[in-house]
């Protein structure tokens, strides 16, 4: 079957944008090794005049992601800053300055109350929840009834991380978004600032004119990421193209991991109306 999608590197499509928004898992990383011919990418596009800024749905601040990235081993020569899910929820935080939330999430994504004026507190008193991810070893389902509860309550249910998914070497593992799908099929009012929406790539272009000095009017993006329900989805809501890779979290969907179905690639991208440029098993120059 003859599919309009083709097999790009970046470096195919580089003379068409000056501006990469990123994904950092999946794309730079799997989180347990870095992907060399994705550093390598990104280098080429720096050193032919684009700037490149990673947007990751992690719900921590971007501070400490880069702290993270440069400690195992990415050099700082591959980005020009970094824009995180946890960043933008910081904002939506913010609005319960002085008021009791309820949290859900681990000890290390305390990072992202610092410096705000929340109070953490049992159910009963809450107005509102935050979800960073998911309590260890839990999965969305075992969140039945007190999504239920939850609803009943009408607490809005802020989401610091919108992934389903996240690879950590040759496992998934579930994030903030499954849970807060459930929710949201309850009938529970959730609220997301990370990818797919605006607010995390009007944060993420504001970084491109500042530290590249690059206008908004003058920025010709290109998102590259592996997901279609975030990174797709947020190309197409900002009119960026897009570079899908395909080796990561809908590799098992796609067939053979280095030769997939672009039938399938086109089946699972096309609901999303992104404008694709290419696919890539791997991110490569």
């Amino acid at each position: 079957m003859t599919t309009s999608i083709q097999r790009r590197g970046l470096g195919a499509v580089r003379d068409k944008f000056n501006v990469v928004f990123c994904d950092v898992w999946g794309v730079l990383h799997n989180g347990e090794r870095i992907y060399g011919g994705a550093v390598e990418a990104l280098q080429n596009f720096r050193k032919a005049d684009g700037a490149v800024i990673l947007v990751t749905n992690a719900p921590r601040p971007s501070a400490e992601i880069v702290q993270d990235l440069l400690a195992t081993g990415v050099p700082s020569d591959a980005f020009d800053g970094l824009v995180s899910s946890g960043e933008v929820t910081r904002d939506l935080i913010a609005d319960y300055a002085g008021q009791t939330i309820y949290r859900l999430g681990p000890q290390s994504d305390d990072g992202l109350f610092a410096g705000i004026d929340v109070k953490f507190g049992p159910l009963d008193k809450a107005d509102a929840i935050i979800c960073s991810d998911l309590e260890l070893g839990r999965a969305p389902k075992d969140y039945a009834q007190e999504v239920l509860d939850w609803q009943a309550r009408g607490l809005p249910f802020i989401c610091a991380n919108p992934d389903k998914f996240v690879e950590i070497g040759d496992q998934m593992i579930y994030c903030g978004g499954a849970l807060a799908d459930v929710y949201a099929q309850a009938g529970g009012n959730v609220i997301m600032a990370g990818k797919p929406f605006p607010p995390i790539y009007e944060k993420a272009s504001q970084l491109v004119l500042s530290a590249c000095n690059i206008a908004l009017s003058d920025q010709r993006i290109i998102a590259i990421g592996d997901s279609a329900r975030t990174d797709a989805t947020g190309a197409a809501n900002i009119g960026a193209g897009f570079l899908f890779i395909s080796g990561s979290i809908h590799a098992h969907e796609l067939g053979d991991i280095n030769a997939p179905d672009e039938a399938q690639i086109e089946k699972l991208l096309a609901p999303t109306g992104a404008n694709v440029v290419g696919y890539s098993p791997f991110l490569v120059w």
